[in-house]
């Protein structure tokens, strides 16, 4: 059966972000090119949106070979700058990515439009990892482990951010979603913090839909601009292979789209990106055909009307045996 028509259409601006200058595994790079191989522009438009390709960010006076936070800054500044632009003309950024360092630009350019529009900020971040790492935590060094510590203000991340900056993201407007690893570190922050978290235990034992619901009508409540941060190691690596930092217990395939079609369902998701697709590690291309289908139900793809309860929709002898 064909999937209908998104109901709501809209104006999203595909912005890629060709990163990975901050992680040490090769091939985040390609991300945003295999996802447009895979059909993302295409699969958008046949939902009836208007898509705008606005090709590959690029940021100025970057030294060759350069790594860490002084690189990162670099795309930092110039994928903010792109984000608030687009929000500013009334369409939706999608950044393609790209390692998970590209949220530093990303949700700093939605703070930007939330500081100047007077709207609050919340940020659902669909990840197996919690990102809230700083420069002295880190195990690693991989900047792709601190954007959340960094939009949060922890010290540590001096010169990342366009001046002047927006006040800090408030750690309270942050909700993890999925995680299932957690350096020492950071899991002394994000509690210090308040960080909100529906870990994989907790998704084990109740679902996605009630944890999920309650971070949604936080969101409404609030009156909330809601950022959604894909991080392709949210799913199991059996579901999508393609990831540099792959841990086992991710969400299933239907689950993610359930939480997709939740999102959609909402209405309040303002700003997405999609990131750490490494297609070096892909198999045939099947972990960028996962994600666009995924963006796809977050934008409204669906086979049947969800305005009945499905067993509404079946006839009374077939409901009552339900």
């Amino acid at each position: 059966m064909t999937p209908e028509f998104s109901e709501t259409p809209q104006c999203i601006a595909l912005i890629g972000a060709p990163v990975e200058v901050g992680t040490s595994e090769p091939g985040a790079l390609m991300g945003p090119a295999a996802l447009r191989t895979a059909g993302l522009v295409r699969t958008l438009r046949d939902l009836g949106h208007a898509v705008e390709d606005r090709g590959d960010v690029a940021p100025e006076a970057l030294p060759p070979g350069a790594t860490g936070l002084p690189a990162v800054a670099a795309w930092a500044k110039a994928l903010s700058a792109e984000v608030e632009a687009a929000l500013a003309a009334g369409t939706v950024p999608l950044a393609a990515g790209g390692d998970h360092s590209l949220s530093l630009g990303s949700v700093d350019g939605a703070m930007r439009h939330c500081a100047r529009t007077g709207q609050p900020l919340m940020v659902l971040w669909l990840d197996a990892h919690a990102d809230f790492n700083t420069p002295e935590t880190s195990p690693s060094g991989n900047v792709h482990g601190m954007p959340l510590a960094a939009l949060c203000g922890e010290p540590g991340f001096s010169g990342l951010f366009r001046q002047p900056a927006p006040p800090p993201l408030d750690p309270r407007r942050v909700h993890l979603f999925g995680l299932r690893s957690v350096d020492a570190g950071e899991r002394a922050l994000v509690r210090a913090r308040q960080v909100g978290v529906t870990d994989m235990r907790a998704i084990d034992e109740f679902g996605v839909v009630a944890p999920l619901r309650r971070v949604l009508e936080q969101a409404a409540t609030a009156g909330a601009h809601l950022h959604v941060s894909l991080d392709i190691d949210f799913l199991d690596p059996s579901v999508a292979p393609a990831v540099g930092t792959a841990v086992p217990g991710g969400a299933t395939f239907r689950e993610a789209h359930l939480i997709m079609e939740m999102l959609h369902d909402c209405g309040l998701v303002r700003s997405l990106d999609v990131v750490e697709l490494n297609p070096f590690l892909d198999e045939r291309g099947r972990s960028a055909r996962v994600l666009v289908e995924l963006v796809a139900s977050l934008f409204g793809r669906r086979i049947l009307d969800r305005t009945a309860s499905p067993l509404e929709t079946l006839p009374t002898e077939q409901a009552e045996r339900g």
